[in-house]
This record gives C-alpha cells, sequence and structure tokens, in this order.
C-alpha cells in the first residue's frame, strides 16, 4: 500500500518507490508534518512533532497556545489563532473577524484519483495512485478542509490540494488559499527558481534562504514571463547528480505565489498557492471552493533525479493529448517571414517549397481575419480577410493539402481591438473599471471571461473555423497580461473573484476544445513563454517556450524548461538570422541542433533564405524524423549549462531501456588554446558496449560515464555537433 495509517501513533505514512512523506496528529487534532525524505521501511513516532517539548500542546499547556502554533509544523497553517508565519488559509466571517482553527475529524484512503472541478490536474488509474483525503474542521466556523494527497508511486510525486467548504448558515469570505505548505528544519538551504522577462523567461537563479520571507509571484493574470510557478529548496552542495531537492510546481495559470521562510527558530516553511493579492472569494452555505493543485517532489540524488521524476509524471498523469507519443507534424510557421505582409498566394508558395524539404505543415500565424493589417485591430472579429485570402479559408486550406502538407492556424480568443465591431457592439465585455480607461497592450483589451455569454463567443469564434475546414493545429495565443480589474457582470463584492475567474474562464473553453475536437493538435502561447505553466499542459501536449527564437538565449531558456517540462512539450523552432529579436546571427547548424530539443520547426521565409541554409533543411528534417522518438520518451540529462559561465552547453538525452542516447554540444563562445573538452555521460549501461554512429567507435558504458567522452575542438562561436551512442548487439 502507498498509504498507511497507523491509529494507535496517529500517523499517516505516503510511500512511492524512493521517498516517503509522514503526516502527524496532535492530541487536539492539529494535522502537522512529520517527515518528507527518503523511503523509510518502519512508521515514525509522533515524538517528531516535538510535543512532548516546551511550550508543550494546548491541551496539556493552554496558557502558552501561541507560542505552542507558532512553532508547531502545520500541514496547512491557518491565519489568525496564534501562528505568526505565513498562513495558508485566510477566512472572514459575517461578523468582520478574520480567524480559522481547524482539526481532524476523519480521513478517506481510496484507489486512484478524484479529478478537480473545473481545474486541469494529474490523473492515474487505481493501480498507479493512491489518495488520502485528511477531513478537517473548523467548529466555530463550521468551516470544512479537506486536504487531500496523491501519490504516484512509480514516479516519486505527490501532489496536493485543497477543498474548502462552507456547512454554516453565513457567508464566509476567503481571502487566502493556499495549496501546499512544507514546514521543515533549515538545512542551509538555498532557493532555486526561474525567473526573466519577455524574449529571455525561465533563467535559472539560486540564492540563500535569508531569515524572513522570500517569495517569487504574478499577479499580471497569467503565470508569466516574469516568474514561474516553481520553487524548490536545495542543500548548498546540490548539482545535477548530488544533494537534496525539495521542489513544488503549481498547477495553475493565473497568478501565484511560491514563498520560503525562515523562522525564529531555525525552520522553513515553503507555501504556493494562488496568489492572495487582489484574490477573495465569497463562499455561500453549501458551497464549497477547490483549490489548484501542486506537485511536490523530493531528490537526494540532485536536480536530474528531479527533472526525470517531473518528467515522466508529466508525461503519464498530465498531457491527455493523442500526440504525447505519436508523431508531430514538423511544421513552418509564416510569422516572421511575412508578418502581417500575406495573401494566399504567398502563403502557396511558402508551402510548395516547404513541402520540397520534408516539412509537413504549414501554420498561418496572425493577419488572417478582420481588416488586420497590423496590430491594432479586428482582434475578435473572427472573420476572414477577403482581400488577403478571396477564396475564402476552405479554399487555402484544401489547396495546401492537395501540396502535400497539412493545415494550421493562428487565434487569440481572449483579446479584443478598440477598433473592432465585437468592441463597438460589446464595451461591457471588456474587463475594465467604471469612470477609468483600460490599459492598452499591444493595442488590446482583455475580454471578460467570467462572463458566461463572452466564453460562448470566444469559444465559438474558434470552433466554427475548425469546423470549416480540415485543421490539424491550432496555436492559442494571449498577447497580454492582465489590469484594470472590474467586471460589469460580477457583483461589487465579488469584483476581488474576477483573476479566478478569468483563468477557470480559460480552462472550461479549452476542455471545450479538447473535447469536440479530440484530433486537434494545440499549442498554448502567451507572447512566448507567459503562461508556460503545468495547468496548460492538461489542455495542450505542447507550449510557445519563447517569442525569443535565438539560438543562443534559447539554450538559457530551454534549460530553465528542460529543468521541468518533458523535452516534447517545449515549442522550439528555427528563424532565420540576424535573428528578429537579438539581431545576433548563428549557423543554421547550430540552430537546428538547439531546436532539436523541443518540437521542432521552422519560423522563416523559405522562398528567401540564403541557399547554403536552405540546403540543409532535408537534413534537418531527417534528423528531427529519426530522434523523435528519444525526444519523446527518453531520460534528460543536463552534463553542462553556459548558464553558470561555461563557454559550452551540454545535454544529453538516454533511452530508458539504456540502448542508445543522444548528446548534443553546443560551443558557446570559442576558448584558444583548448585542445578538447571531456564530458561525463549518464543513463547508460556500464556493461554495455556503445558504437558512436558517426565514426563507428567503439566505448564502454563505464568509460563513457567513469572516464568520459572527448568533445574535439570546434572552431568559432556558436558551433554544434550531435553524438549519436548506440549499444552494440550482444
Amino acid at each position: 500500500m502507498a498509504i498507511q495509517f497507523d491509529l494507535s501513533k496517529k500517523i499517516f505514512k505516503l510511500d512511492t518507490c524512493t521517498t516517503s512523506y509522514v503526516i502527524g496528529l496532535s492530541p487536539e487534532g492539529y494535522v502537522g508534518h512529520i517527515y518528507y525524505g527518503p523511503r523509510l521501511n518502519f512508521m515514525c513516532t509522533n515524538s517528531l512533532l516535538r510535543m512532548e517539548e516546551r511550550p508543550y500542546t494546548p491541551s496539556v499547556n493552554r496558557r502558552e497556545k501561541c507560542s505552542f502554533l507558532d512553532f508547531f509544523p502545520m500541514e496547512y497553517p491557518t491565519g489568525g489563532i496564534g501562528d505568526y508565519r505565513e498562513s495558508c488559509l485566510d477566512v472572514r466571517s459575517e461578523n468582520g473577524s478574520m480567524a480559522c482553527e481547524i482539526f481532524y475529524q476523519h480521513h478517506t484512503i481510496q484507489k486512484g484519483k478524484p479529478a478537480l472541478n473545473g481545474l486541469p490536474a494529474s490523473f492515474g488509474a487505481e493501480n498507479e495512485v493512491e489518495t488520502l483525503e485528511i477531513f478537517c474542521e473548523d467548529p466555530v466556523l463550521k468551516l470544512q478542509v479537506v486536504l487531500s494527497y496523491s501519490v504516484f508511486v512509480q514516479e516519486d510525486i505527490i501532489t496536493r490540494n485543497v477543498k474548502i467548504l462552507n456547512q454554516g448558515t453565513g457567508r464566509l469570505r476567503l481571502e487566502k488559499v493556499y495549496s501546499a505548505c512544507l514546514d521543515m528544519d533549515n538545512e542551509e538551504f538555498e532557493m532555486l527558481y526561474l525567473c526573466g522577462s519577455w524574449a529571455r523567461e525561465n533563467h535559472l537563479r539560486r540564492g540563500k534562504v535569508r531569515r524572513g520571507r522570500q517569495r517569487i509571484s504574478s499577479n499580471k493574470g497569467e503565470s508569466g514571463h516574469q516568474e514561474h510557478p516553481f520553487l524548490a529548496l536545495v542543500t548548498p552542495e546540490t548539482t545535477q547528480t548530488t544533494g537534496k531537492v525539495y521542489g513544488m510546481h503549481f498547477v495553475y495559470s493565473g497568478n501565484f505565489l511560491a514563498q520560503a521562510e525562515q523562522t525564529q527558530f531555525g525552520q522553513v516553511r515553503m507555501v504556493m498557492g494562488i496568489n492572495p493579492e487582489e484574490f477573495c472569494w465569497n463562499l455561500e452555505p453549501g458551497c464549497e471552493f477547490q483549490a489548484p493543485e501542486a506537485v511536490l517532489v523530493y531528490s537526494n540524488e540532485g536536480l536530474g533525479k528531479m527533472t526525470r521524476s517531473l518528467h515522466d509524471f508529466y508525461r503519464s498523469h498530465m498531457i491527455r493529448s493523442k500526440y504525447l507519443y505519436q508523431k508531430r507534424p514538423i511544421l513552418i510557421n509564416n510569422w516572421e517571414a511575412t508578418y502581417f505582409d500575406f495573401d494566399t498566394e504567398k502563403l502557396l508558395s511558402i508551402a510548395r517549397e516547404a513541402q520540397k524539404d520534408g516539412i509537413e505543415m504549414l501554420v498561418m500565424d496572425d493577419g488572417w481575419f478582420g481588416k488586420r493589417n497590423c496590430d491594432d485591430s479586428s482582434l475578435g472579429d473572427w472573420y476572414v480577410n477577403e482581400e488577403k485570402l478571396p477564396q475564402g479559408l476552405p479554399d487555402l486550406v484544401n489547396k495546401v493539402r492537395e501540396i502535400g502538407l497539412e493545415f494550421g492556424i493562428w487565434f487569440e480568443p481572449e483579446m479584443i481591438s478598440p477598433d473592432s465591431g465585437l468592441y463597438r457592439a460589446h464595451p461591457d465585455w471588456v474587463i475594465r473599471i467604471p469612470g477609468r480607461e483600460p490599459g492598452q497592450s499591444r493595442a488590446q483589451y482583455v475580454l471578460d471571461l467570467s462572463r458566461p455569454e463572452v466564453r460562448d463567443y470566444a469559444y465559438e469564434s474558434v470552433a466554427r473555423i475548425l469546423r470549416s475546414a480540415p485543421i490539424s493545429y491550432l496555436k492559442w495565443d494571449m498577447n497580454r497580461q492582465l489590469c484594470d480589474m472590474g467586471s460589469s457582470y460580477l457583483a461589487a463584492d465579488a469584483q476581488q473573484e474576477l483573476f479566478h475567474r478569468y483563468v477557470l474562464g480559460v480552462y472550461e473553453m479549452q476542455e471545450r476544445l479538447v473535447t469536440e475536437f479530440p484530433d486537434l493538435l494545440l499549442e498554448n502561447c502567451s507572447s512566448g513563454g507567459g503562461r508556460f505553466d503545468p495547468g496548460m499542459l492538461y489542455y495542450s501536449p505542447q507550449i510557445w517556450c519563447s517569442d525569443d527564437t535565438d539560438a543562443m538565449e534559447r539554450l538559457r531558456i530551454q534549460e530553465g524548461a528542460a529543468m521541468l517540462y518533458p523535452l516534447s512539450s517545449i515549442g522550439a523552432h528555427i528563424s532565420d538570422c540576424p535573428n528578429h529579436v537579438t539581431g545576433r546571427t548563428t549557423p543554421f547548424a547550430t540552430r537546428g541542433h538547439v531546436a532539436l530539443a523541443g518540437t521542432f520547426g521552422y519560423e522563416l521565409d523559405i522562398t528567401r533564405i540564403p541557399k547554403e541554409d536552405r540546403c540543409q533543411i532535408p537534413g534537418q528534417v531527417e534528423t528531427c524524423r529519426r530522434y523523435q522518438h528519444l525526444i519523446r520518451t527518453g531520460d534528460y540529462y543536463r552534463i553542462a549549462s553556459w548558464s553558470e559561465a561555461a563557454p559550452y552547453d551540454c545535454w544529453e538525452v538516454a533511452a530508458k531501456d539504456r540502448r542508445e542516447a543522444l548528446v548534443t554540444y553546443v560551443q558557446v563562445l570559442a576558448v584558444p588554446n583548448i585542445h578538447s573538452r571531456k564530458v561525463l555521460l549518464q543513463g547508460l549501461a556500464p556493461e554495455k558496449r556503445y558504437i558512436l554512429e558517426e565514426t563507428g567507435e567503439v566505448y564502454t558504458g563505464e568509460e563513457l560515464i567513469y572516464c568520459g567522452f572527448l568533445i574535439k575542438e570546434l572552431y568559432g562561436d556558436c558551433q554544434s555537433r550531435l553524438y549519436h551512442f548506440v549499444a552494440a548487439k550482444e
């Protein structure tokens, strides 16, 4: 059994293959955290909750209840009762007071895992996952709090979520609802997180956890370019292969907060959940609030073990698309080729040339609808621009398919242009505060997705186009963040629900989309990587990683993304040079090698690129087809990191059966008087012999793992090589 309960000790023990998570109960019914770490063979004792030390538990020493609560390692701390550390649940009652105190009532243990109403969440069969639900109650508020833990044994993952039910007769206001908390003794922890900005997302950062509270967050209405909904506490010696890692990842696509707090007693409290800034939820009698899911992972074998646990988990228990393990089409997108300046013939000319080189899909990006000749009009007017496509969309799609390519299309369903027929007809559909002019970004306003009729309109705009022609792929974009948060639909005392209701609206529309069009390849996007999070993976098997396709900048971006997400989910394409964002020029071959660590495709005008670049495309396409199975299913190993000031970058994808591995080496900066570099490979079988496919040289697995493989000198900056090792027949 993955979950055990010892009634005499009042202890829960949750076991994965290599980890254990232990929860205990105090005599009063407080739910406490005992342990998270390497798997335990035996049940712990409740003494680890340190209830026999001063100030003792409230049932023994009532006069120091507040001191006890400010020290006790809570599984789910609540605010207003004497625990002065960060709370996970703040509730305001009708009398205006803010306090909540929850006690254990009962629990259930079940095979499988219940779905979360209206939210993306992990899933698994009864033989893959077990779920513990701990039912707690505030007897004063008549509030039930259900703490849910799902144990994914093989992947070494535990997920958590919380459900709040108002069982009383008065309305309650939830002012903070987090999804997970870890109270632990400090081990000189450092925070590891991802941050950046537009065109430089997911850069790795690491720093010591200091006294007080250190947080990363988003209040932009999306998970954000600037900070990612992930946080890990790592011991100082942690590398890719050594050290302890406690990771949390949030399955949510809106405002979030992740925080580490070092307390006065040498403890660390780690929390994750919906950002409480501008959040409040009216919980009427008989109603419930479901918080999003948090993914917990522990590794005592460094960051690499965490990475592979998350990759396996997301592939097996989050991504639902039929494309998860299927071959995906190699596409060419016309955005950087034409921007808004295209017509039917221009698109067909790209399709004809692309087909000659083995490319399999043409994607028509922004500019095909309304009067969209630049980015200041027509969002919301989702009808074909007949000046550009005079024979209509079905005609274009059919002609592209006759050439031999599949067809894909771009949408931005959540947005509306001030210069649009939709805005002139429905100005009340915009998120705005009465009396204030709403701020524009990219000449756009945001549709109020808390309104059912707006969600229906936005969804039908997409579905109507998809029904009109055989379209195989949809890129769903969102090109600005949220502000001026006001809804003409919501009551005055419900305005702070808008951020969360907006995200729920996105989820509702995408659930309808994948239900009606199960064969559609959906790719999510938000100005690049602005909404790259586990919640989006539930609807789309791939997410556009960044609008910056410069291969050198992508090394950092994709390293951060690949630390958490399977390579097959990372949208990565080859673009023209000088790069349209950085102005940098890199070799066409290097651009291909970097894009191979993702979904692989093209963002360029194939009819105009230099001949020497064009001639490489058939070989790149063949390389992608040859190794795509490894990218989809293999184990990822980070060998070296340019983001850590090395002059080169190196990663490896190894087959799970250890019979082959693909190593990518990128020399970012040439260094004089260096003859070769030695890299130590991973994920191979020491006892096997491996053939380097490019040369026929034979190596033993133990030689490659322990002695290393020599990368011969490359001449020049931004140079790269692929090395494919295949196990020799025995």
